[in-house]
Parts: structure tokens; C-alpha cells; sequence
């Protein structure tokens, strides 16, 4: 697949370099000039752009940034994507170590609501609960023990299905975490989150998540 990704930190720069070595064209961004991801470039293989370039024709788009710098976004970004390609978003609102206060989530819209809200296309929110270092050393071959589960949240349908089929041949196992707009079950805080589950626990662990935003997770004000 041609995969855009606008985002090269932990998560984005990871994602670059598993799915290149699983032979995808990555085209990827961050918030700065292309020459900036020239190291990432010379080890993955994948082409550094500007962000409002990675999107065009992708078969998938991955936004993988601060919660608080999605606003900052050009309008349409991830319009140029091939037509119904699915967009996953990875981010988690962290009020008080990063993010600061914004008024929606903290009334209670799903992060990922919000995200798709600005961004203006669907999304489907997988890989904000795990460990950067474990997407990148500790997929497994399908029917593999011990592979960690990957809840992800999203419309039903096509999308769905590359991003289930994505997240398996990175060697993870696909758990449907519902809707997007129940994708708070795996929002920071809750219990799934930063869990290296099996299938069955993180199914577990969804369906026990309290509706309340922890304390920690929620801005001071």
C-alpha cells in the first residue's frame, strides 16, 4: 500500500520503519521541512515530504501528533487520500502533562471524535495504548502465543478491515474496540490502555472501562 504518514515521533517514526520493512511506500512528514527527516529517510527507505503532501493518493493515512497541534492542521490534509482510504489516528489528550485544557473532550467527546471532527474524514483510533518500543520489536506471526492485542476503534465496513489487516501483519491481534464514538474505552487512564493483553483480556478490559475520565487524565483549571 502507498501509506501517509504526518507524524515522525515515537509512534510515527515506528510505524515508518515496521511498515517499511513490510515493503509498503511510506511517504511521511512532521511539523517541520522534509531535510529534517533525512536520517529516517537513509534507514527506512521512505520518502520525506511536506505534510500537506503525504496524503495524496494514499491508500491509508496515519496521524500520529500531539492532540493539542491537530487544530494547527491545513484544512482537508488527508483529502487527497485515494477515495473511502481509511485514516487512523494514534493520539491520546494529555491535559496536564502536554496538552493543556480543551473544552469538547473535556465535556466528554471522545478524543478521537475530536480528532476527526478537525481533520474533517472518519478515523479509526489504534496504537495509542502501546509502548513505542513494543510496535517496533515485539510483533508475532499470526497463531503466534503470548501476541499483544490491539483494540481499534472505528465504522464498520472496508476501512475497518485494512486497518484490522494492517495491525495483523505487523503481528499484533485485531480486537474491534466499537465505534469511534466508544473509542474512550481505550483512551489514556482507562483499562486497556498501555496493556500488553491477549485478545481475550483486552476484550475484558474494554468492556469494564469506567465512563468518568480519571483525574490524572483530566486538565486542572
Amino acid at each position: 500500500m502507498r501509506i501517509g504518514i504526518i507524524g515522525a515521533g515515537a509512534i510515527g517514526g515506528t510505524l515508518t520503519r515496521r511498515l517499511r520493512e513490510l515493503g509498503h511506500e511510506v511517504r511521511v512528514a512532521n511539523s517541520r521541512a522534509p531535510e529534517t527527516l533525512a536520517d529516517l529517510a537513509a534507514e527506512t527507505g521512505a520518502t520525506p515530504l511536506w505534510a500537506a503532501e503525504v496524503a495524496k493518493d494514499a491508500d491509508l493515512v496515519i496521524v500520529s501528533i500531539p492532540q493539542k497541534n491537530v487544530p494547527d492542521l491545513a484544512s482537508g490534509i488527508v483529502d487527497a487520500r485515494k477515495p473511502d482510504a481509511p485514516v487512523i489516528e494514534t493520539n491520546n489528550y494529555y491535559p496536564q502533562q502536554r496538552d493543556g485544557y480543551i473544552e469538547a473532550i473535556e465535556q466528554g467527546q471522545p478524543e478521537s471524535a475530536w480528532v476527526a471532527e478537525h481533520l474533517g474524514a472518519p478515523v479509526f483510533k489504534v496504537f495509542n495504548g502501546i509502548f513505542w518500543k513494543r510496535l517496533l520489536a515485539d510483533g508475532k506471526p499470526r497463531g503466534s502465543a503470548g501476541r499483544i492485542a490491539l483494540p481499534i476503534a472505528g465504522a464498520d465496513g472496508a476501512g475497518k478491515k485494512i486497518v484490522f489487516d494492517l495491525v495483523e501483519d505487523l503481528g499484533f491481534d485485531a480486537v474491534d474496540g466499537g465505534t469511534i464514538e466508544e473509542s474512550w474505552r481505550q483512551q489514556p487512564g482507562t483499562p486497556v490502555y498501555g496493556k500488553d493483553y491477549g485478545p481475550e483480556d483486552a476484550r475484558r478490559a474494554l468492556a469494564e472501562a469506567p465512563t468518568e475520565r480519571p483525574a490524572e487524565f483530566r486538565a486542572e483549571r
